[in-house]
C-alpha cells in the first residue's frame, strides 16, 4: 500500500496538458508529473454530454497508461475532461474569432453548466480506474453587449477553452454567479478530488 501513496518520489501523473489543472494540483501541495495523452476529442453527432465525457476520459486514461510503460515510478494517474453545456448542447473550444464570438453570444445572459469528469487509477493497473466522478457547476453570465463579447474574444484568452472563456481570467467580468465548485469551472473540482484521493488511500493525510 505504501507504494500507492502519492509522494515526491512517486508523484501523481496528470494526463493533461492543461496548465490550469496542474496549477490546481500544485496549489494543493500534491506532487505532479505531467504525461500528456493524445486522443480525438471531437464529439459524435449522436452523443449526449455525459456519454461524451465518459468516452473521452476512458480514452485519455487508456492512452496515458500506454505511455507510462517503462517510465519512472509513480503512485497514480489522473485524467480529466471539462465541457460547457447549454441546453444539453456541448459548447466546444472555438476554432476562430468569429466562432468564439458565437459561443460567447449564446452563453451571455443565460445559465449554463460546466461538467468535469475525472478518472483515477493506481500505478499497478494504470489503465483501470479505481474512481470516476463527474462534477457539475452552474455558471450564470450577465447580459453583455455585442461589443463587450467581441472585445473579450479578441483578447484570445478563451481560444483554447471550452465555451471560449476563462472564469479565472478576464472572463470573470462576464460571470454573475457560480453555483457549485469554482475550481470545477477552471478544470478540476479540488474538494471532490482530494476526498477521492484520500478515500482511495492515495493520500495518507491531507493537508
Amino acid at each position: 500500500m505504501v507504494l500507492n501513496v502519492i509522494s515526491k518520489d512517486r508523484p501523481l501523473v496528470l494526463g493533461s496538458a492543461s496548465p490550469r489543472r496542474r496549477d490546481i494540483l500544485t496549489g494543493l501541495g500534491i506532487p505532479v508529473r505531467v504525461v500528456v495523452g493524445d486522443v480525438d476529442e471531437a464529439a459524435l453527432s449522436t452523443e449526449a454530454p455525459a456519454e461524451y465525457l465518459h468516452r473521452i476520459v476512458a480514452d485519455k486514461l487508456a492512452d496515458v497508461a500506454r505511455r507510462l510503460a517503462g517510465t519512472p515510478p509513480f503512485a497514480a494517474v489522473l485524467v480529466a475532461d471539462t465541457i460547457v453545456v447549454l441546453a444539453e448542447r456541448i459548447m466546444g473550444k472555438p476554432e476562430s474569432l468569429d466562432d468564439a464570438c458565437a459561443l460567447l453570444s449564446a452563453l451571455v445572459g443565460t445559465t449554463h453548466r460546466v461538467d468535469t469528469r475525472y478518472a483515477i487509477a493506481r500505478s499497478d493497473c494504470p489503465e483501470r480506474p479505481v474512481m470516476e466522478r463527474t462534477v457539475q457547476t452552474l455558471v450564470t453570465m450577465r447580459a453583455a453587449t455585442v461589443d463587450e463579447v467581441r472585445r473579450y474574444a479578441e483578447t484570445g484568452e478563451g481560444r483554447d477553452k471550452a465555451g471560449a472563456y476563462a472564469a479565472q481570467g478576464i472572463g470573470a467580468f462576464l460571470i454573475e454567479r457560480i453555483d457549485g465548485s469554482y475550481t470545477n469551472v477552471v478544470g478540476l473540482p479540488a474538494m471532490q478530488l482530494v476526498s477521492d484521493l484520500c478515500g482511495c488511500g492515495l493520500l495518507e493525510r491531507f493537508p
